[in-house]
């Protein structure tokens, strides 16, 4: 841990000490990196206790839960009251954009609320003629690029090519003026970025989460489930590598990024250099679809069992309903302590070479007491001490019936006696069906622009992860209304948020 903490003062001294590391040439930020590693090196302490929030250092304190964060039932009643509320139907000057050809467009557009946005993104003060462009227009922008560009640079996008006076449905869409010349400079776009507040980002999911869920895309079997992601930065090699104890500390310029272990994946890189994105995703159980909810960006070097307890927590924050989470065994919860602080049930492949208790079968997984019993016996419940079983002999069947105790308690553990116990059909569909939260990822990266990172700090790629989270929840909504309005040409869009 020490390696970690000396990564952390490293970089927190460095951002307090070079404001402006962005604009610093690479051969001073070398210079600086190298110079400010050996210090904190030289006067490090290493007999002392790390007395550092892990938040801190698996790199997610920027990620923290607060007061300022919306349940979905507040958002509910946000949507209920402003629609109940407006003097003027907001719904028809929707119709009013002319130039929306794009049924994409045209959907996305009449199912967000400018309004709405605004006001999620505003700061106190905050008043519409203290700018010309609002929130909702560099919102509006971002999923623009996401939905139609994603494959392009910003500094492209942000021109003639695609917002010019003659591409009336993209400014349309965005909110520009078609008789003026204005655009939004990249730079703008990504001081939007870097601008929201971690709670903002999050109550633009909740809003979108609250459409989705209204729109009743999913049935009333829903399991969730945790995976994670590569995001590779375009950094090729570390300003400066040091070693602590076998331990490697490496400094990018990207400070907040680091060396991850990738995947096992066939003719690739064994490492990569980035973030990866934790994400908890919705799989609709008689369907078989699934579907991102809110995501967890960190650096590469962490392994994901750290990252599913803030992840949960965050999730019921916004107001999600959680039972019952299905991961791979990176996730594992040897500790018990995802159900103790969250209620919600964990439930992974069991480890290859984890040993099972005595007296338990390696192909039934059925329990006896002890060497001297045959008799399988049956589990009763748990408590917290672990699994519970008991006698299962029918009455004069064992010799042994009077003598011996007649009940045995498994403890908990990550393998085949977790909370629930992986000894039926039922728990390896829970298993099993964790595979489908991949879909999600192609999604996010292939089609909606994550695949090639081209935001250069943390905070800039999760606002980007929100922005692609938002897009495919909205993408999947207007599947859904086209699917409900093909049965039913008088259905509106607009009926399931009603």
């Amino acid at each position: 841990m020490h390696h970690k903490n000396i990564k952390l003062i490293v970089k927190r001294q460095l951002k307090k000490d070079h404001p402006n590391w962005r604009s610093l040439t690479k051969k001073e930020k070398k210079t600086l990196a190298e110079q400010v590693t050996k210090a904190v090196i030289d006067d490090y302490d290493f007999k002392q206790e790390i007395d550092v929030p892990a938040e801190e250092l698996i790199g997610i304190d920027n990620q923290a839960i607060n007061e300022d964060i919306m349940t979905l039932d507040k958002m509910n009643t946000l949507i209920d009251s402003f629609y109940k509320n407006s003097v003027i139907n907001v719904r028809e000057i929707k119709k009013l954009r002319v130039n929306l050809k794009d049924s994409q467009l045209t959907f996305i557009n009449n199912m967000l609320d400018d309004p709405i946005i605004n006001r999620l993104l505003s700061y106190r003060g905050f008043t519409p003629s203290m700018r010309k462009l609002m929130p909702s227009n560099f919102l509006r922008a971002e999923l623009l690029k996401a939905i139609k560009y994603p494959e392009i640079a910003y500094r492209k996008y942000c021109t003639a090519e695609y917002m010019g006076l003659d591409r009336k449905e993209n400014r349309e869409f965005i909110g520009l003026p078609l008789h003026k010349k204005q655009i939004i400079d990249h730079t703008q776009l990504s001081k939007f970025r870097t601008s929201l507040s971690f709670a903002q980002n999050v109550n633009l999911l909740v809003y979108v989460l609250s459409l989705f869920f209204r729109s009743g895309i999913l049935s009333d079997k829903v399991i969730h489930a945790v995976d994670s992601t590569e995001l590779f930065n375009d950094t090729a090699r570390p300003l400066f590598t040091t070693t602590i104890k076998n331990k490697k500390i490496r400094i990018y310029e990207d400070l907040d990024c680091d060396c991850g272990t990738r995947r096992n994946k066939a003719n690739k890189n064994k490492y990569f250099i980035g973030y990866r994105m934790h994400t908890l995703t919705a799989i609709d159980a008689k369907t078989g679809h699934s579907f991102p909810l809110v995501s967890l960006v960190a650096p590469g070097n962490h392994h994901d069992s750290l990252f599913l307890e803030p992840l949960t927590e965050l999730a019921q924050a916004m107001g999600i309903d959680l039972k019952l989470i299905t991961a791979d065994e990176a996730y594992h919860d040897k500790e018990g302590t995802i159900y103790e602080k969250t209620g919600v049930t964990l439930i992974t492949p069991p480890p290859a070479d984890k040993q099972l208790p005595v007296n338990v079968d390696s192909e039934t997984y059925s329990v006896t007491l002890d060497d001297m019993c045959d008799i399988p016996m049956q589990r009763i419940g748990y408590t917290t001490d672990g699994h519970e079983y008991k006698c299962n002999a029918a009455s004069g069947e064992c010799m042994r019936s009077s003598s011996c105790p007649q009940c045995r308690t498994i403890p908990f553990d990550n393998g085949v006696f977790q909370r629930i116990v992986i000894d039926n059909e039922l728990a390896d569909q829970a298993i099993d069906i964790r595979k489908n939260c991949e879909r999600p990822f192609n999604l996010l990266k292939h089609r909606d622009g994550l695949e090639q990172i081209r935001v250069r700090s943390q905070k800039a790629l999760i606002t980007k992860c929100t922005i692609t989270t938002m897009v495919t929840l909205l993408i999947e909504i207007e599947k859904r209304c086209n699917d409900r309005t093909a049965d039913d040409p008088q259905l509106q869009i607009f009926d399931f948020a009603s």
